[in-house]
């Protein structure tokens, strides 16, 4: 799984790919925090992280696709994958070492919005007075979020050989599992909590309001196992 992890990192960091998603994501999200005026924190006066951390999520649905699907779409295609396969690897450890591979870029994309705390951090009055508590526990929400996304976006690419596809299946499947079942909530008139329950906006929210809650963590970690499950049975019943 380490041998798989090296790999795809190298593979990653030799090309612009994932240099140009992660600029384009960190340059997105400073304008919608420093630029638009309707998200801007300086419009806004208070020294307050929520316009990020409500923001990224919806950023998320494309950074994340874009990195995961070449993950096994590439594979696929370019017919490296039968090569793969061969080595005394299991399956899990495939799914493992590109989900963890593609896991880390993720982090190191949030790494330089530390930037942005410490700038609200000093631009406060006094200076420090910034919710750290929330910001910790969102920033927590975005770890599992992205943990999420990343086994959404492998799964994806694991039924296709066309990244593009992918990519576009990634997306969707993102935002349905983020916003999706919100939409659901408002248009029946019963059972709304029950429904929003099943969406990953419910259980973000709440951890981004700095409550950890064991249910919340237990909701990701069964969502990310669950799509690894279904990745890992795709790729277990390969015909191709």
């Amino acid at each position: 799984m380490l041998t798989i992890l090296q790999k795809e990192i190298t593979s990653y960091l030799s090309s612009l790919v994932a240099y140009v998603t992660i600029g384009v994501f960190l340059l997105v999200l400073g304008l919608f925090l420093w630029v638009f005026p309707d998200t801007s924190i300086l419009d806004y006066g208070y020294a307050d992280l929520g316009n990020m951390f409500s923001t990224i999520p919806y950023l998320f649905m494309f950074l994340i696709p874009a990195i995961t699907m070449r993950s096994l779409a590439e594979e696929k295609k370019e017919g490296t994958f039968e090569l793969l396969a061969t080595r005394p690897i299991t399956d899990w450890q495939i799914v493992l070492g590109k989900y963890f591979a593609c896991l880390l870029l993720v982090l190191l994309a949030l790494l330089p919005t530390l930037v942005y705390v410490y700038s609200v951090h000093q631009l406060g009055n006094p200076i420090g007075n910034l919710d750290v508590g929330a910001v910790i526990g969102s920033y927590i929400g975005l770890f599992l979020l992205g943990g999420t996304f990343v086994a959404i976006g492998i799964f994806a690419s694991s039924i296709t050989k066309n990244q593009i596809i992918a990519f576009t299946l990634a997306v969707f499947m993102c935002f349905f599992m983020f916003s999706g079942f919100d939409s659901l909530s408002g248009l029946l008139s019963f059972q709304n909590s029950e429904i929003q329950n099943l969406g990953i906006n419910e259980h973000y929210g709440a951890i981004s309001r700095g409550v950890l809650d064991t249910r919340d963590l237990v909701y990701f970690l069964s969502m990310i196992g669950l799509f690894l499950l279904f990745t890992k049975t795709v790729l277990g019943g390969r015909k191709w």
